[in-house]
This record gives structure tokens, C-alpha cells and sequence, in this order.
């Protein structure tokens, strides 16, 4: 394959991811594949040429925004302030979900197994984010890396029950979510934390 073929597929490949999340959060799992390459540009032949099925398809946007948020959280452990690099990271986390709705990926389910390889590799790095936050003096010793991961759903949920929220609302959520991680002020944590999700 030439370079200039492999640029044009990794290129409809960017379009196709990009039109199949929009056409899945507007309109769920039955958005047709038709849908999807009409709104990229490109004809149904050339979906599934990239995404045979469309589970393939849904494992591809779903591995593609775990792993950008994965990479982030691993370029943002060499920060030099721990406890700032954890909260970027979470404000990060809570900006993509507010980009586009990503409710539809619960009725996916566990794709296949690379989904659940993308997600360990995440949550490893939000771990190792999170310990060396806590090493810094910055987030309270008695949170877990888990808790900081089921937390960072919290700003885009809540915001999902306000009719007309505005598109900034998630940031007022968000902060409370970081200053519960803060130890300056922290009340004693009730039942221990979930050991996995």
C-alpha cells in the first residue's frame, strides 16, 4: 500500500470514528451504518472495509477514547505537581464527556476482549495518577484509585438530570468532586470502597 493510500484509509477511517459517534449518540444503537457513512462523506462499502460488523465499529470508539484518555493520564504523571495533574486529568476526562452524549456505549457492553484490556490499561494509569497525587499531600490517603475513577463520571451525570443546563454546569460539579478529594477539611469515609467495577 502506498503512502498515499494508507493516508487516505487512516483519514476515512478518523471521518468514520467521528461520524459513528456522533450518529450513535443521537440516535442509539440502531443508527444505521447507511447514517454513519453518509455523515462521514464516504459510501457503506468503505465502513466495512474498516469495521466489518458493527460491534467492530463500536469496539473502535469505544478503544479509541479509552486510549486517548490512558495516553493523557500517562504524559500527565511526569507533571511536576502531582495533585495538578490529577485534577487536569479529571477535568479532561469530564470535558470529553461533555462533548458528545456517550450514555449509548452502557447498551454495548463488553465489546470484546481488547475493550477490556483498554480499560485495565486506564485504570492503571488513573491508579498510579491518583497514588502519586496522594504521595504529594494532595488528595486525602483514605480514597482509592477506584473511587476516583467512579467519580469521574460524576460532573456529566449529574448535569444530565438539569433541563437547559448550560455548557459550562459540569465545571461547578467537578469542582466539588475535587474538593472532596482535597485532605484539607476531609470527614471520615463511611463504607469502604468497591474493590472493582
Amino acid at each position: 500500500m502506498t503512502r498515499a493510500l494508507r493516508a487516505d484509509a487512516a483519514r476515512n477511517r478518523s471521518l468514520l470514528l467521528a461520524a459513528a459517534t456522533e450518529e450513535f449518540a443521537s440516535r442509539g444503537m440502531d443508527a444505521s451504518v447507511a447514517d454513519i457513512a453518509r455523515r462521514a462523506g464516504v459510501g457503506k462499502g468503505t465502513v466495512f472495509r474498516h469495521f466489518p460488523t458493527k460491534d467492530d465499529l463500536i469496539a473502535a470508539i469505544v478503544l479509541d477514547r479509552v486510549d486517548s484518555l490512558a495516553e493523557l493520564a500517562r504524559s500527565l504523571y511526569q507533571a511536576p505537581d502531582a495533585g495538578a495533574a490529577l485534577f487536569e486529568f479529571l477535568a479532561a476526562a469530564a470535558g470529553k464527556q461533555q462533548q458528545l452524549d456517550f450514555s449509548f456505549l452502557r447498551d454495548a457492553g463488553e465489546i470484546n476482549d481488547r475493550l477490556a484490556s483498554a480499560r485495565e490499561r486506564l485504570f492503571a494509569a488513573i491508579v498510579a495518577l491518583v497514588e502519586r497525587a496522594q504521595g504529594a499531600g494532595a488528595v486525602r490517603t483514605d480514597v482509592t484509585g477506584l473511587d476516583v475513577i467512579l467519580m469521574m463520571c460524576v460532573p456529566s451525570h449529574v448535569v444530565s438530570f438539569v433541563p437547559g443546563a448550560g455548557p459550562e454546569l459540569w465545571r461547578r460539579y467537578l469542582a466539588l468532586v475535587i474538593d472532596g478529594l482535597r485532605p484539607e477539611g476531609a470527614h471520615p469515609l463511611g463504607p469502604a470502597s468497591p474493590m472493582s467495577v
